[in-house]
């Protein structure tokens, strides 16, 4: 089987970087690919993050993630970087510890700041992603919310942003076989229909799912 793994970067129009997490034979078999050998890829599916959520509307562009879900906000984050040059995002990414802290560096390079929460306060600020969000939106007028990582921080994110009336986008991650919508495996619903979140996601408005 294949297996649903984000776009990291793009790079000279044809390349790409994935980066992931071994969490299983498939992974594991992947990490161990070497130079020369050959995979078979489709990409790009599904549909993937607006750019213009932040178009027309004052503030800070924030992107909330959650370890492995950072991976896919590095290639949103030279986007959005591109098309608003005076006014580059926010990263706030989080994970459990400070050895697992990915990407930092990157991020810098194409964000105005990053800051990091882990769970134990290793590095950054001891607690969650959503804890420096909550503060942000005391302080910051912010224009429009991206978010990828574990369901429950996304869950609260998309929350915050719906009682602010903050345009919000959430990339969800479930358990994937073909990719291309026809074994309806990642069924799931949003704005009160069944939608597959390989083929008409994995991306959706935060205010279509809470």
């Amino acid at each position: 089987m294949r297996r649903p793994i984000s776009i990291c970067a793009a790079y000279d129009g044809n390349k790409l970087r994935f980066v992931f997490e071994i969490r299983g034979d498939g992974t594991r078999e992947l990490a161990n690919v070497q130079i020369g050998e050959m995979l078979d890829i489709l990409a790009p599916l599904g549909r993937g993050f607006d750019l213009s959520l932040a178009d027309n509307r004052d503030g800070e562009i924030l992107l909330v993630g959650g370890g492995i879900g950072t991976f896919p906000l590095l290639y949103l984050a030279k986007s959005l970087a591109v098309r608003f040059p005076e006014r580059k995002p926010i990263a706030i990414l989080g994970y459990r510890t400070k050895e697992l802290v990915t990407l930092q560096d990157e991020f810098a390079e194409v964000c105005s700041d990053v800051k990091i929460a882990t769970d134990d306060g290793s590095v950054g600020v001891k607690g969650f992603t959503t804890d420096i969000l909550a503060d942000m939106m005391k302080d910051e007028n912010i224009a429009a919310i991206y978010t990828c990582g574990p369901t429950v921080m996304m869950k609260t994110v998309g929350k915050i942003a719906n009682k602010s009336n903050i345009p919000a986008q959430v990339s969800m991650e479930e358990r994937m076989a073909c990719g291309v919508g026809a074994c309806v495996t990642c069924v799931c619903s949003v704005a009160g229909m069944n939608v597959r979140v390989c083929k008409d996601g994995p991306v959706f408005n935060a205010s279509d799912l809470w």
